[in-house]
């Protein structure tokens, strides 16, 4: 079927990539990386040294929350687990104390580990009329614990949910009252808390905060500092890697309507797992979640209804030899999908995991069909089955079955993205035609204004942060590894839409936000350490 020439097709006028061919400059240093591969596994050591020195102990907690904050805890997972388990096992008795930064700071760290310690230990702060003790307001520290604590509820942690206007209100009260250090904590704190924020750019940014610290361990400083320069090379090398297929395939040049944001898609996906070991899915899922934006303005921009319905059958059968009605520009769409799926199932299969493929088509069948319907969506339950299929053996194929149902945890992660898309896009999209937003559907409902709509999705948000926490209380239905990347995908979320569209806009603050994304996890490899230490050069 060959493109109607007298279509007048739309165009949402996306700006081009703001990177070029950056990326394929990327040329590391030898000597550096055998150095600090050499000094990691040395620091590594002396940091268990460290743990077990000081199990059972107010300084174990505050290592392990700084270990987890700098991002090195991957490296330690047996030390943590079995440390916080000792807690749990014993909190009653241990710490006794009725220091708020201390409680919430245990509170954090077992429920983030998946213990379900009770919210009820923070009922000492409250007086004889059920209000937070007055003394509480003026206790920066205590406070800006529990104000972190309190977003890890789940349903029925009332005491959690009193505590966030609470703590909100005295924080900003207490700002022009603290040190310069603490009044920066708490401002990062308040602008979005660390439960919500990308962990690799959160580690980034509390290195510079824990050198301040008068109680940081320099130990851990500078395992952190080189491991994450370790880490960043890999994540260069793979998004060269990244950049020279997506210049071969060359789809920006043939689609030219799409948005083509090659690096960001890469920042999703590291933003869902940063670490060495998930490479391969990390790289995989970069490619499917570059052709799901492309699908995505295919169906939402440019395509006829008549295209589009013949592109929808075309990725329903999944044959590349049955796509002769298809325009060229949806053949090459099509092909490129089909074969990095291909290429999937061949790397699978000397691993015995080829039948992955399978349900990456499955799950691609089901998202053209919401995109036929013009079914808004953000496409988690297809991004997190991209990067299971990625992942080693820890992904079983009763993962899989279980993704293919659409599980809660998916449903309540897409549901958040989308809410945070809507309410920061919808004038775009009303602009260029889209269908309704659900801030306009509110609107329209309840006969309300948009701040009001807006007002009322944050809400909805907030419950399904509670069903998402509750998902990851032990004993959960998967490992954690199978679990995260919905959350981390909303984590993602929440950080690209903090000041607007991050993703498809480039202009004002959210140009601003997405080159400090890039170039903090990809560009400055200097802005950690410069050169190896002398001790270990």
């Amino acid at each position: 079927m060959a493109s109607n020439l007298n279509v007048v097709r739309r165009s949402a006028g996306f700006h081009p990539t703001v990177w070029g061919d950056h990326f394929l400059t990327y040329s590391p240093d030898p000597s550096k990386i055998h150095a600090w591969t050499k000094r990691v596994e040395e620091l590594k050591e002396e940091v268990k040294m460290i743990l077990s020195n000081v199990q059972g102990s107010l300084e174990e907690l505050n290592l392990i929350d700084a270990i987890q904050h700098l991002g090195i805890g991957y490296h330690f997972e047996k030390e943590i687990d079995d440390a916080l388990q000792q807690i749990f096992d014993s909190h009653v008795d241990n710490f006794a104390t009725d220091d708020l930064h201390v409680i919430a700071l245990r509170f954090c760290l077992l429920r983030q580990q998946g213990y379900h310690v009770s919210s009820d230990v923070f009922k000492i702060f409250k007086d004889e009329q059920g209000n937070f003790k007055t003394e509480l307001s003026t206790d920066a520290k205590g406070l800006l614990s529990f104000y972190e604590a309190a977003y890890l509820s789940i349903q029925g942690d009332d005491i959690l949910d009193e505590a966030i206007p609470f703590t909100r209100e005295n924080l900003k009260s207490c700002i022009s009252h603290v040190d310069s250090h603490m009044a920066a904590k708490v401002e990062h704190s308040l602008e979005l808390l660390l439960h919500k924020r990308i962990q690799r750019l959160e580690n980034r940014h509390y290195m510079s905060v824990y050198e301040g610290e008068k109680e940081r361990n320099d130990v851990v400083l500078e395992l952190a500092k080189l491991d994450f320069n370790l880490i960043q090379i890999l994540h260069q090398r793979e998004l060269r890697d990244v950049t020279i297929w997506w210049k071969e395939i060359d789809l920006a040049a043939k689609l030219p309507f799409i948005r083509d944001r090659m690096v960001e898609c890469y920042y999703w996906m590291m933003g869902v797992y940063f670490e060495p070991v998930y490479s391969r899915a990390r790289v995989f899922s970069t490619k499917m979640t570059i052709l799901v934006s492309v699908i995505d303005d295919i169906y939402d921009v440019y395509a006829t209804e008549d295209e589009l319905k013949h592109f929808t059958d075309a990725i329903y059968r999944w044959d590349a030899e049955d796509i002769g009605k298809l325009p060229q520009y949806l053949k090459d769409a099509f092909l490129v999908l089909y074969n990095i799926v291909k290429q999937l199932e061949e790397d699978l299969e000397t691993e015995g995991n080829s039948y992955r493929g399978y349900y990456v088509k499955d799950a691609m069948k089901v998202l053209a069909r919401n995109f036929f319907l013009e079914h808004k969506c953000i496409a988690v339950h297809m991004t997190t089955v991209n990067c299971c299929a990625g992942m080693g053996e820890i992904a079983t194929r009763e993962a899989f079955e279980w993704l293919k149902t659409q599980p809660k945890l998916v449903i309540d992660a897409s549901l958040i993205g989308r809410l945070l898309d809507d309410m920061q896009s919808t004038s775009f999209e009303q602009e260029r035609g889209h269908v309704s937003s659900v801030v306009q559907c509110y609107m329209t409902q309840y006969g309300v204004s948009e701040e009001e709509a807006c007002e009322k999705l944050r809400e909805m948000a907030a419950i399904a942060w509670k069903d998402v926490n509750q998902a990851c209380l032990r004993p959960t239905v998967f490992p954690m590894p199978i679990l995260l990347p919905p959350i981390n995908l909303v984590r993602v979320a929440e950080v690209i839409y903090l000041r607007g569209d991050g993703y498809t806009h480039a202009g004002g603050e959210t140009k601003k936000l997405n080159f400090e994304f890039c170039c903090l996890c990809f560009f400055f490899l200097q802005l950690v350490v410069s050169e190896p230490p002398a001790t270990f050069k």
